[in-house]
C-alpha cells in the first residue's frame, strides 16, 4: 500500500473521484495562456537583451570605423592643413555615423605621444561618483612624423536598463563606448597642404 497513489486508495475503498476533479484533468482551455505567462517574461528579457547587446556591438563598431576614418585625416596632414580644432575633428568623426549615434555626445581626445609604448589606451578617468571625467582630454594632432593617439568616447544610451541586466556601466545607465587609434603621422610638410 505504500506505493499507491491517493486516487488508487480512494478507488480501493469504493470511492470515486468527484466529477470536478475529472473535468479539471481533461480541461485544456487556459493551458496555453498559463504556459505563455510562465515563459513570456524570461523570453522577452532574453530577446530584448540580445537585441540590446547586438545594437551595442554595432554602435561600437560604427564608432571604431568612424574613428579610423577621421584619424586618417590627421595621419595624412589634412586636418593640420585645414586647421582643425577639437570641434572640427569631432564633426569629422560624426560625419561617418550620423544615423545611429548623436553627435552631441561624442568626446574626442587627440594627443601627441613620445612613443608607441607611452600611449595609454585605457579609458578616461572616473569621478568618485562613477561619472566620466573628460577634463584630461585635448586636441594636439602633432606634425609630420609624430606619433599620435586618437581616442573617441561616446555614452551609449541603454534601451533595456531593467530586468537586472547590467548593460550600462555609468551611473546614468548609459554604457561608455571607446575607440582608439595610435599611429605615426606621415612625413607631410607642415607649411603647405599635403597632396591628395
Amino acid at each position: 500500500m505504500k506505493g499507491m497513489s491517493v486516487l488508487r486508495r480512494l478507488r480501493s475503498l469504493g470511492l470515486r473521484r468527484p466529477r470536478i476533479v475529472k473535468r479539471f484533468g481533461r480541461m485544456a482551455d487556459g493551458s496555453t495562456t498559463v504556459e505563455f505567462a510562465l515563459i513570456a517574461m524570461p523570453f522577452f528579457v532574453l530577446l530584448f537583451g540580445l537585441v540590446e547587446i547586438a545594437l551595442t556591438f554595432f554602435a561600437s563598431q560604427l564608432l571604431e570605423t568612424a574613428t579610423a576614418d577621421a584619424a586618417r585625416q590627421i595621419l595624412t596632414g589634412r586636418a593640420q592643413a585645414a586647421n582643425f580644432d577639437r570641434a572640427a575633428f569631432a564633426n569629422a568623426v560624426c560625419g561617418n555615423f550620423k544615423v545611429l549615434l548623436d553627435c552631441s555626445g561624442v568626446v574626442v581626445d587627440v594627443q601627441k605621444v613620445a612613443s608607441f609604448d607611452a600611449a595609454n589606451t585605457s579609458g578616461p578617468a572616473r569621478n568618485s561618483d562613477g561619472t566620466v571625467n573628460y577634463s584630461g582630454t585635448g586636441y594636439a594632432p602633432g606634425a609630420g612624423g609624430d606619433i599620435v593617439m586618437v581616442k573617441v568616447y561616446y555614452e551609449w544610451p541603454v534601451m533595456v536598463p531593467t530586468f537586472g541586466l547590467a548593460a550600462g556601466d555609468l551611473p546614468n545607465g548609459k554604457r561608455l563606448l571607446q575607440a582608439t587609434a595610435v599611429f605615426r603621422n606621415e612625413p607631410f610638410p607642415t607649411s603647405s597642404s599635403p597632396s591628395p
